[in-house]
């Protein structure tokens, strides 16, 4: 059985390889249909630039998935945005969080202070009452 696996799963691997031996690797450049390597378009390198958090880039190989590319990453960038904002918003609640954290320490000293003052003249009352 597994000798039989094994068998099957070497001639779809050999079947699979033969297949894309036929196809030739396609440069992004797809106006170029000769694959001679002297060609001077591949020396010219894609240029990118960055303006306003979008991203500019010359028209090489298949405009489909150029304005793909160009969307995933102007969508990086507006997520990055996103991401910088959170932190900085974070960072104002959290300083928020701990300035209220102190406040609510020290009042809670205050009313146990007071409530003590309060015990003492409770007490002290008692006491007066008692020598009368």
């Amino acid at each position: 059985m597994k000798k039989t696996i094994v068998a099957i799963a070497s001639v779809f691997l050999c079947a699979g390889a033969v297949l894309a031996d036929g196809n030739a690797f396609t440069p992004l450049d797809f106006n170029d249909t000769g694959y001679n390597t002297n060609s001077s378009n591949y020396s010219t390198p894609a240029t990118n630039s960055t303006a306003t958090g979008s991203v500019e880039t010359s028209s090489v190989g298949n405009p489909n998935m150029q304005n793909a590319i160009l969307q995933l990453d102007n969508a990086q960038v507006d997520i990055r945005t996103e991401l910088m904002n959170a932190k900085t918003r974070y960072t104002e609640v959290d300083s928020q969080y701990k300035v209220i954290k102190e406040e609510r320490k020290q009042l809670k000293k205050q009313v146990k202070k007071i409530e003590k003052r309060i015990k003492n003249i409770d007490s002290t009352k008692e006491k007066i009452r008692k020598n009368m």
